[in-house]
């Protein structure tokens, strides 16, 4: 059985926006790996093969926003071949509300890009797209840890031990 943790990163939240990244953490019975999907390599059947094998998506707030724009800019409806599960609503039936970095440090759940947000995702793409390589990379690596931090958060929901503060 194969899981992915999936995080999108996009030019802005309005529906009528590009998608720059896909990220795709795939949990293939404890071997992690990552698919990042961007600029032009994001396609419906790029996006397909990637999540070939999958039967569960993950993602926070993606109910609202990462499937919605994919399906949007994608045509790719992907509650029709996979399982999704939104963990933003596991976070908030346990009062922890706010986005996936508010919930991280709540948690405990470590990045190497605090300080980094959605808002800065898409300043580092648009400075990529003006030659910067290191931007692509930052923005590689934001994305890579929202997709990794899914499953983490979702492991920490299960084990409930952040409730006893163990975080």
């Amino acid at each position: 059985m194969t899981d992915a943790y999936l995080d999108i990163e996009t030019t802005g939240i309005d529906f009528n926006q590009q998608i720059t990244v896909i990220g795709i953490y795939l949990d293939e019975d404890g071997d992690g790996r990552i698919v990042q999907l961007m600029g032009d390599e994001i396609k419906p059947d790029a996006l397909r093969l990637a999540l070939e094998g999958v039967e569960t998506i993950y993602t926070y707030n993606g109910s609202r926003f990462d499937l919605p724009f994919i399906q949007r800019r994608l045509g790719v409806d992907l509650c029709l071949y996979h399982r999704h599960h939104d963990l933003m609503y596991d976070c908030w039936r346990e009062n922890l509300r706010g986005g996936l970095k508010k919930v991280e440090v709540r948690l405990g759940i470590d990045r190497e890009t605090s300080g980094i947000s959605g808002l800065d995702a898409v300043r580092l793409w648009w400075r990529y797209q003006g030659g910067d390589q290191n931007a692509l990379k930052t923005l590689l690596h934001y994305n890579r840890e929202d997709c990794q931090n899914l499953e983490v958060l979702r492991a920490k929901l299960k084990d409930g031990a952040w409730r006893r503060g163990w975080a």
